[in-house]
Parts: C-alpha cells; structure tokens; sequence
C-alpha cells in the first residue's frame, strides 16, 4: 500500500492487522463490525489507491485477516 506521499505502508497495515486479531483472539470474537471503504476494514469496497475517492470491490488488510481465521465480517452499511 503506497501513501498519497508516494511511501509504502504495507507494513503498518499488516501490523496493526495482526495486533487487531491478537486483540480480537484474546476476547473470542466471532463476528466484528468494519468501517466499509476502509483499507484496513473494508469488508466489501475498498479505495482504489489513486487517492480520488473511488472504490472498487475488495477487502482491507484486517478485514480478510479476520475472515481468514474465522472471525466473520460485515460493515455498518450490512446493519
């Protein structure tokens, strides 16, 4: 993932992905709320990185890690 000052962050958003199952593992969450469009939360549209404001269909970093171990996902927009 490349910040609007041309940086890679990939790495953040993989930390604080695996720190937010750590967290959620710790409590046995079975289900989380996401903040849909988010690129960490996303559980349906993501910003397409061209910092325009567009989405297109996907999944944020926490949001497929959480879905990957069984944690299931929905956005506030799914309420």
């Amino acid at each position: 993932m490349i910040s609007c000052e041309d940086k890679d962050v990939t790495e953040n958003f993989i930390k604080g992905a695996e720190e937010s199952l750590k967290i959620a593992k710790m409590f046995n969450c079975k289900q989380a709320l996401l903040k849909e469009g988010s690129p960490s939360c996303g559980c349906n549209l993501i910003y397409d990185g061209t910092f325009t404001g567009n989405k297109i269909s996907g999944m944020g970093v926490t949001a497929a890690l959480f879905k990957e171990n069984n944690i299931e996902v929905f956005s506030e927009k799914e309420l």
